[in-house]
């Protein structure tokens, strides 16, 4: 006997509704990185520079293509290895567990952007029209 909470046909729905608003939140990192909107703590008035300029542009130039479905594939196996750098050389050293070292978002970003590498962008995507 299976049971079902939601109807497997909402599935490419509820994936391209996870693609779009993973993107605007990635895309939001990189805003506040290069834009400084939001304001980022720790960021603050500092003028982008090396690596900042670098991860911020992946992060919003990355999380854009995301959003509409553009070059879905490609772009989340890039972020995704991204992800797994950023875990390791940023948060891996503060301690072994990521609910220790502040490192859940970066594991979690990585694994949707496996998903989304392996799966592709589903339904309403520039991929798809």
């Amino acid at each position: 006997m299976r049971i079902a909470i939601l109807p497997a046909s909402w599935a490419p729905y509820l994936m391209a509704a996870l693609r779009i608003m993973t993107g605007l939140l990635f895309l939001e990192h990189g805003s506040g990185k290069l834009l400084n909107f939001p304001v980022l703590p720790g960021i603050g008035d500092v003028m982008p520079h090396g690596l900042l300029i670098v991860t911020g542009l992946l992060e919003l130039i990355g999380g854009a293509l995301l959003a509409i479905g553009l070059l879905t594939r490609p772009t989340a196996f890039i972020l995704a290895g991204f992800m797994a750098v950023a875990y390791f050389m940023a948060h891996a050293p503060g301690g072994f567990f990521p609910v220790n070292n502040h490192g859940e978002a970066a594991i979690l970003y990585c694994f949707i952007f496996l998903f989304f590498a392996a799966a592709g962008p589903s339904v309403w995507s520039v991929d798809k029209a």
